[in-house]
């Protein structure tokens, strides 16, 4: 047990050094490593196989609802980035420029991509004519730079993975609708499948995305008590439609402009996964998502009998459509077991010459270490049950913190303490005027996290100036 102790003791504590326990277990787990360029990462196979997981598990749902996959270029020419005043605004401080090529300079900039709004208006105002074409649901997965200054693996980096989708619709009504549903789309995979609740509202004007004319957010609450915004969509109206050009012949054969979204979910959500959910031992993962669900351990392998027992259990198991990998290394079971548990494998198997013996295996929850003696016969129709109430338990947990770090502020001195001594979500009314959004944020380093779509009044006037108040906002410390 002494390799166990000293593997554990090389993740800092939680409650000693958040921060510094968030890096130990990326690197640990070996979900990143760090590139030679600063603020880029390499994602290991570790950490790639939860963003695969992921993607595949929203792409599945995306093309519920008819949406298609598409490639853009990784480069957008100055002029067409400039189309659209506001949204080039917005982006201006994070791009990246390409100004040669070949060795020579080139007779234009090339942007490299910090997301593509431009590139899909481009290619909708060339394919888009008629009605008839309408609605385009198109999304694409690949990587964006966004010249950062400060950066943290998964949650803020230069280059990042992402999907992002762009649609284009016949009325604003289709438009508002698109963009809602994919909210929805996102906050039900949080949910579902990484255990995470999520609170769902409307950025306000200052968080908006630069070029929207609305954007709604899922905000989830981290382990210190921090929000981090976890997926996006954006209603553009027909901002972008106008500035690029985008018209369609309707049905009594007039020309009008089409109404557009865009929505994405980054590899920042494997960050969320890490702060949500993990312990002291490093990495816990729900068992949905995460790419090994269960790993079989023989101990003393060594004997007649031991390895072969083991693998028909995973053969079992990876029948019964289990994730199953089998770990017959020659590390001794303690180092094997903190190794499973920093890389937040959410089942270990316990196989040995007395359990073969008494006809059972032992099973160890990760969540909570929770031990099950189980008959060998019966784990394949056990372990998904098992796995089961773990997911659910760490929903259950998840959403606990979540509602027991939601406090409400009526005054201003009231929030500002909240903001200061009890890290969560602060819920108070907002007047609607920016001056009083900056003067909170300049005062407690807090920001509106969002409006959510489930609004209450909780008073009557704004908790910074105490005019008459218009919305319930959630307002929290981010990352």
């Amino acid at each position: 047990m002494a390799e166990k102790k000293k593997l554990v003791q090389a993740i800092t504590s939680m409650e000693e050094d958040f921060a510094q326990w968030y890096t130990d277990v990326v690197v640990k787990a070996e979900l990143v490593a760090y590139s030679t360029v600063k603020g880029c990462t390499i994602l290991k196979p570790a950490g790639y196989a939860i963003w695969e997981n992921i993607m595949h598990e929203l792409d599945k749902r995306f093309k519920a609802t008819g949406v298609e996959n598409v490639a853009m270029p990784l480069f957008i020419p100055e002029s067409l980035l400039q189309k659209e005043k506001d949204h080039v605004e917005g982006f201006a401080p994070e791009v990246a420029w390409v100004t040669m090529g070949g060795g020579e300079v080139l007779p234009e900039r090339l942007c490299v991509r910090p997301t593509s709004e431009t590139l899909f208006c481009d290619l909708y105002k060339d394919i888009i004519e008629s009605y008839r074409d309408l609605p385009k649901c198109y999304n694409q997965w690949c990587s964006v730079v966004r010249w950062e200054k400060t950066t943290r693996p998964f949650l803020r980096t230069t280059e990042f993975w992402w999907q992002e989708g762009h649609t284009a619709h016949a009325t604003a009504e289709e438009a508002e609708a698109r963009t809602v549903q994919m909210l929805n789309i996102y906050a039900d995979f949080c949910e579902e499948m990484l255990a995470i609740p999520v609170i769902k509202g409307q950025k306000t004007d200052k968080e908006k995305f630069a070029g929207a004319e609305s954007t709604y957010t899922i905000e989830a609450l981290m382990h210190d008590g921090k929000a981090l915004q976890s997926g996006t969509s954006h209603n553009f109206g027909d901002g972008f439609a106008r500035a690029f050009g985008i018209q369609y012949s309707d049905k009594d054969n007039k020309l009008q402009y089409v109404h557009q979204t865009s929505w994405g979910m980054s590899t920042r959500i494997i960050g969320a996964l890490i702060m949500v959910h993990g312990d002291d031992s490093g990495l816990v993962l729900p068992p949905r998502i995460a790419p090994t669900q269960v790993m079989v351990m023989p101990i003393a392998q060594h004997k007649p009998g031991v390895l072969e027992k083991a693998s028909e259990v995973r053969d079992a198991l990876a029948t019964a459509g289990v994730r199953v990998k089998m770990d017959d290394s020659e590390k001794n079971p303690g180092w094997k077991f903190s190794e499973q548990e920093m890389r937040g494998i959410p089942l270990r198997v316990e196989l040995g010459p007395k359990d073969i013996e008494a006809g059972t295996a032992v099973v160890v929850r990760r969540d909570n270490h929770e031990k099950t003696a189980v008959p060998i016969d019966e784990l394949a129709a056990r372990i998904p049950e098992i796995l089961e109430a773990e997911q659910q338990a760490m929903f259950d947990r998840a959403k606990a913190h979540l509602e027991s770090h939601i406090y409400d502020a009526l005054t201003y001195d009231e929030f500002k303490d909240t903001v200061a001594n009890k890290p969560g979500f602060v819920r108070a009314m907002w007047c609607g005027d920016l001056a009083c959004e900056l003067k909170i944020k300049e005062d407690t380093t807090a920001t509106s996290r969002c409006m959510p779509f489930r609004q209450e009044r909780i008073g009557e006037t704004c908790v910074c100036c105490g005019k008459p108040a218009k919305k319930l906002v959630y307002w929290g410390k981010a990352y």
